[in-house]
C-alpha cells in the first residue's frame, strides 16, 4: 500500500504545510483497520485533531487499554503512513 506522502510531490512539501484533521482521521483508521479490522473501526474514534494530537474516545476501557498499551507503535505506523512526522501523541478523551 502507497503513503500518503508518496502522492505528495516532495519537493513542494515545506515545513510549515499543516496537515489536516481529515486526511488524519483517514489514515487513522486505515491504521486501526488493518490492526484491528472492522471491530476497532467500530470501538476507535478519532474525535479531533490538533497540536499534532489525536484525541480518540473508545467505547469501553478495553479498547482504551489496548491503545494505550500499543500507542508508540500507532504513532510510529500513522507517522509512516502519512510520510512524515504529523503526529506526536494519541490521547483519550472522555
Amino acid at each position: 500500500m502507497k503513503t500518503l506522502g508518496s502522492f505528495i510531490n516532495k519537493k513542494t512539501l515545506s515545513k510549515d504545510v499543516v496537515i489536516d484533521q481529515q486526511s488524519v482521521f483517514y489514515v487513522f483508521q486505515l491504521v486501526i483497520k488493518d490492526e484491528y479490522g472492522r471491530q476497532g473501526i467500530e470501538n476507535i474514534v478519532p474525535v479531533s485533531f490538533r497540536d499534532r494530537i489525536i484525541f480518540v474516545k473508545t467505547v469501553n476501557s478495553m479498547w482504551g487499554s489496548e491503545i494505550l498499551l500499543r500507542k508508540k507503535q500507532l504513532v510510529a505506523r500513522i507517522n509512516r503512513e502519512i510520510g512524515g512526522e504529523e503526529i506526536v501523541d494519541i490521547v483519550m478523551t472522555a
